[in-house]
């Protein structure tokens, strides 16, 4: 168990949150939630002890183990991986280097051979003995194989190292464990494979922030909201939570705009009769009644939902898309390799690749932003197309104006008010649109690009992982608008819930060529599943 004991944290005066009182309990899992800003990461510092709170405390038993999911992919480049695993229970590891320190000298005394036999008593209460076999099998769920346990933890890719630091969290069964965006980095295999360990872990306390829809819903069994400055528990999943939020929010406006109703009503009553002496004292009963009308306390929340539509200026005829024999070779590495298919009208399509170049360069070649060594692709005459690049910067960093100036670029209307007013809707109201281009956070540029968009008109919409750095409430719109869409879309993302809810047609690129199918995201998954049972039965 860990709890908080009037938990208060302040930055430069500003309020995170206050006196939070809140306990996680043993074999459940806990989704922290909030806006961006709202404080999330800074409350599990505090729960790990790396940062320490303006007040209060945290309650933590000395005596159980805690794990926390590193962010620094450099740190342990001279390590060997699987080393790095075991390093992750660290009295587990002191024991180890102790104990291989004994055993490495030359001469051995008898004080020595009793320290050994302490250490080799420790080693086995601490489950030494399959510590390696378990620390291989993590490594292997989350796709790194055994040619690369024993090697160097800079002999690795980005992707392999983010996946070495979570089967360190993971490892040794700890009694609470820390996870900041654990699913970053991963592919579906491993995400899987992820959402399965926590789901089977009996004795562990977990709180996991994410920004990933479908793995909170599958994994927590509890929402810890933090919102209002307070830190507020809810049992379910994040699905249960938001519709219950949402219907909260709803039930006390309805209840509040009824109030203001009656409030109306006596307040008028009350001006035309108060002076009318025959009406004077039912007047007097009206401002009685007044006086006990009592507003629902709505506080205001820190949770903004950018509001997003999509409206295509002409509908596309029947000839969307013919792609033939696309070939693209990077540094020397072959990307593409005579990729062909055809989309149609209304399509909307996940591009699915092991390695994201390969969605990246594919989208970036159709968006005209690249050339192909070979092959073509041919739109229709009534398409238009809006692209949204993985990499925005090029939009941002050498201009010099506020975001009035930099939207205003792509408005049709050059007018104040109309980029305000769309600014607004997207966030950046007041003073947040004076802000300089160049000097946004990666979500505020997501949102800008994406107001670009919606100025073009398109009907046709190009996306490269979309989702990356928005909050959970700009997902969530994003996600809403792109269902409603009438148009055709093309997108890679990594987020199951958005492709799950967007996409009507799967196009996955692999060595061995082209996987298209027309079909929702969980069924092309159960497919692979089924095919991989099946080719094992076989082995």
């Amino acid at each position: 168990m860990i709890a908080t004991s009037n938990l208060s944290m302040r930055f430069s005066g500003r309020k995170l949150f206050e006196d939070v009182n809140v306990k996680f309990t043993p074999g459940n899992c806990y989704g922290l939630i909030g806006a961006n800003g709202a404080g999330k990461s800074t409350f599990v510092k505090i729960l790990s002890g790396e940062i320490d709170p303006t007040e209060g405390d945290v309650i933590f038993d000395k005596n159980k183990r805690m794990a926390v999911l590193k962010q620094d992919h450099f740190a342990h480049e001279n390590d060997e991986v699987l080393n790095v695993i075991l390093m992750g229970h660290k009295k587990l590891w002191e024991i180890i280097e102790e104990r291989n320190a004994i055993y490495s000298k030359e001469e051995f005394s008898d004080e020595d051979g009793m320290r050994a036999a302490e250490l080799e008593g420790e080693f086995a209460e601490l489950n030494g003995w399959e510590a390696e076999t378990e620390a291989e099998m993590l490594l292997t769920g989350l796709g790194i194989g055994a040619d690369l346990h024993h090697k160097l933890m800079q002999e690795l890719s980005e992707p392999e190292k983010v996946k070495v630091l979570l089967a360190q969290a993971l490892f040794g069964n700890p009694d609470v464990l820390l996870l900041d965006e654990p699913t970053n980095g991963l592919d579906i295999k491993a995400t899987a494979w992820l959402e399965n360990f926590l789901m089977n872990l009996e004795d562990t306390t977990v709180i996991v922030i994410s920004h990933d829809r479908h793995f909170l819903n599958k994994v927590c069994t509890h929402i810890a909201d933090i919102d209002y400055g307070k830190i507020k528990m809810y049992v379910g999943n994040y699905d249960f939570w938001y519709e219950s939020n949402q219907l909260m929010q709803t039930l006390i406006a309805n209840k509040n705009k009824k109030l203001e109703q009656k409030r109306a009503e006596l307040q008028e009553f009350i001006a035309r009769f108060s002076a009318n002496a025959s009406k004077s004292s039912q007047a007097t009963s009206r401002k009685k009644q007044l006086e006990k009308l009592q507003l629902e306390d709505m506080q205001v929340s820190n949770r903004k939902y950018p509001f997003i539509e999509f409206k295509s200026d002409r509908e596309a005829g029947n000839n969307m898309l013919k792609v033939e024999n696309l070939t693209k070779t990077i540094d020397g590495v072959k990307i593409l390799d005579n990729v062909s298919f055809t989309i149609n009208t209304g399509d909307k399509v996940v591009f699915l690749s092991k390695n994201d170049i390969v969605k990246t360069t594919l989208l970036s070649i159709l968006a005209g932003e690249m050339e192909a060594d070979s092959g073509t692709y041919t739109w229709g005459v009534t398409t238009s197309q809006a692209y949204m690049p993985k990499d925005n910067s090029e939009f941002f960093e050498n201009f010099e104006y506020d975001l009035i100036d930099w939207l205003r670029q792509f408005s049709p209307d050059q007018h104040d008010a109309f980029v305000r007013g769309f600014l607004g809707r997207m966030l950046f109201s007041g003073e947040e649109a004076t802000k300089k281009a160049k000097v946004l956070s990666g979500g505020e540029k997501v949102r800008c690009m994406l107001s670009k968009m919606m100025l073009s008109g398109a009907n046709v919409l190009l996306f490269d992982n979309p989702t990356d750095h928005l909050d959970l409430e700009s997902i969530t719109s994003l996600n809403k608008a792109l269902m409603k869409f009438n148009g055709t879309i093309l997108f890679g993302a990594h987020d199951h819930e958005f492709i799950q809810t967007v996409a009507n047609r799967i196009i996955e690129i692999t060595p061995n060529g082209l996987v298209d199918k027309l079909m929702e995201y969980d069924e092309y998954i159960s497919d692979i599943d089924l095919q991989e049972k099946i080719e094992a039965m076989y082995k």
